[in-house]
């Protein structure tokens, strides 16, 4: 079987696809950029306006005549995502959800919500979100919702499954940003399941960049990409990754290739880190039934969200 490519993403004209983290130079940016590309309706997200008029201005250097749309939201904020999911409903129909946005290694800080940043950002405002858009994604006869996950899943202490509103021992970035990813794959399969089981047209899939240059390590540490050291290590990483435009073709490969729901797909080089798309396993832990159904429990009481 030959290696996905670009080229296998077929044509998308009439689908509406909406991309959340679409900042320039991410993933989100090159995922939303291939699929206008190819004649979808793209629905740009992100946290603030100025950073949605560069990835258009981005975007329609390289397509014209893209499809283009707007939406403006702070996942950290649950208040924010509501409101995004109340004008959201201006789009109508929605046949992709790519749940790209995140953050990664940030100190520790908490939300107006009482929710740690990272969790907040990486998986309770995405959960909302989806729940909000459920109508929109059934309406489309066809859905997808894409999480985008990571191999450091696999360094998770455990899934999150505390008080979320509590902080639990001592605070460490890197395994609480594990964990984060590691409740992006628990979310995916258990939307998979229970979608399945309430036979709605839709379908919930997962994806990883392997180790891919974007500004994520730095904007999370140094709250900027760019400024003394933060230079330094955002110039380190993008020496020694794939770019940023191949750490997106997981998730484009998740949106648009035939494949089973509750499909995981990561790069095929060594170690998952770079490389051509394939389907890939996910952690023992991130296939737990008990951990799965538990957050969604804890991830409907903290939003107030109660999916159907």
């Amino acid at each position: 079987m030959s290696a996905w490519r670009l080229d296998d993403i077929p044509d998308q004209t009439g689908r509406t696809v909406l991309v959340t983290g679409t900042t320039v130079g991410g993933l989100g940016h090159h995922t939303a950029l291939e699929l206008a590309r190819r004649g979808a309706r793209v629905i740009l997200s992100g946290r603030s306006e100025s950073k949605l008029d560069e990835t258009e201005k981005e975007v329609r250097g390289e397509v014209p005549d893209a499809l283009l749309e707007r939406l403006t939201v702070d996942l950290s904020d649950l208040s924010s995502v509501r409101a995004a999911g109340e004008r959201a409903q201006d789009f109508g129909p929605i046949d992709v959800l790519v749940n790209n946005a995140g953050v990664m290694g940030t100190p520790h800080s908490r939300t107006a919500d009482g929710l740690e940043l990272q969790l907040a950002t990486n998986h309770f405002g995405p959960f909302l979100l989806t729940g909000l858009l459920l109508p929109q994604l059934v309406a489309s006869g066809d859905a997808r919702v894409v999480s985008v996950a990571s191999v450091f899943h696999r360094f998770a202490k455990g899934a999150p499954l505390g008080d979320p509103h509590r902080q639990e021992g001592r605070y460490s970035k890197w395994p609480t940003y594990g964990a984060t990813k590691l409740a992006n794959l628990l979310f995916a399969y258990e939307l998979e399941r229970r979608a399945c089981q309430a036979e709605l047209p839709l379908h919930a899939y997962a994806a990883h960049p392997g180790f891919a240059g974007t500004h994520l390590a730095a904007n999370g540490q140094y709250g900027r990409s760019s400024g003394g050291i933060a230079t330094i290590l955002d110039a380190t990483i993008r020496a020694v990754s794939q770019s940023a435009a191949a750490g997106a073709w997981p998730s484009l490969m998740a949106a648009t290739a035939d494949l089973p729901g509750g499909t995981y797909v990561g790069p095929s080089g060594l170690g998952e880190m770079a490389g051509a798309p394939q389907v890939v396993t996910s952690s023992k832990a991130s296939r737990d039934l008990a951990s799965q159904r538990r957050l969604w429990e804890i991830s409907e009481e903290t939003t107030g969200i109660s999916y159907p």
